[in-house]
């Protein structure tokens, strides 16, 4: 598996891969060369080379930093005091509508973005993509389990199955408001969601 070649925090790395992530969430992972990148941070060649062994690692580090963040937010949205778990996970897929707009994702989308892209260019990716989206699924197997135990919703299926089920409808509807350039697939994602949880308005 190729690593980045230093993982320590550092202003110069994170600065790379802050404008990478901009960029890519932008134009996607093979259309972006390092020169556009190092010229946006401002760094010179050499200083990418220190830290990332080749763009492959430089991709893969770059989920790895992006789910790290997602998942943070994820655990601080799913325990926000005084909110029941579902009106918890309802904050989350609002939060995913407002945020994930075909306009301009700012960076927030990047597993929409490059999922099917980079998962056939690169094993490396392909796995920080599969740990990523696994941490994200299994958060959400955790809140239902604990929405169903605090009556706040009601589910058929094991909660594993239907965090599986609704995560990949909003990975779904991500994809089909971008090909469509209309926000109406997250309306009905949001409505499905909804019903698969037995929630009422």
């Amino acid at each position: 598996m190729n690593m980045a070649t230093n993982t320590e925090p550092h202003p110069v790395r994170d600065s790379i891969l802050a404008h990478g992530q901009r960029i890519m969430a932008g134009k996607g992972f093979s259309a972006v060369g390092l020169n556009e990148i190092l010229a946006a941070a401002r760094v010179p060649k050499g200083s990418f080379y220190h830290y990332f062994g080749s763009k492959e690692a430089f991709g893969e580090a770059l989920l790895e930093r992006y789910f790290a963040d997602y998942l943070a937010y994820l655990d601080a949205t799913l325990s926000a005091p005084d909110q029941n778990m579902a009106q918890r996970l309802m904050a989350y897929w609002q939060n995913w509508q407002d945020t994930q707009s075909f306009h301009d994702c700012q960076g927030k989308c990047l597993a929409v973005k490059l999922g099917v892209e980079v998962a056939d260019l690169s094993e490396a990716m392909r796995l920080a993509l599969a740990r990523g989206t696994s941490g994200i699924t299994r958060r959400l197997a955790r809140a239902i389990k604990d929405g169903v135990a605090d009556g706040s919703l009601t589910i058929e299926g094991s909660p594993a199955e239907v965090a599986q089920s609704l995560y990949q409808l909003w990975l779904g509807a991500s994809v089909m408001v971008k090909i469509a350039r209309d926000t109406q697939p997250f309306v009905t994602a949001m409505a499905t969601t909804r019903h698969i949880l037995h929630l009422t308005l």
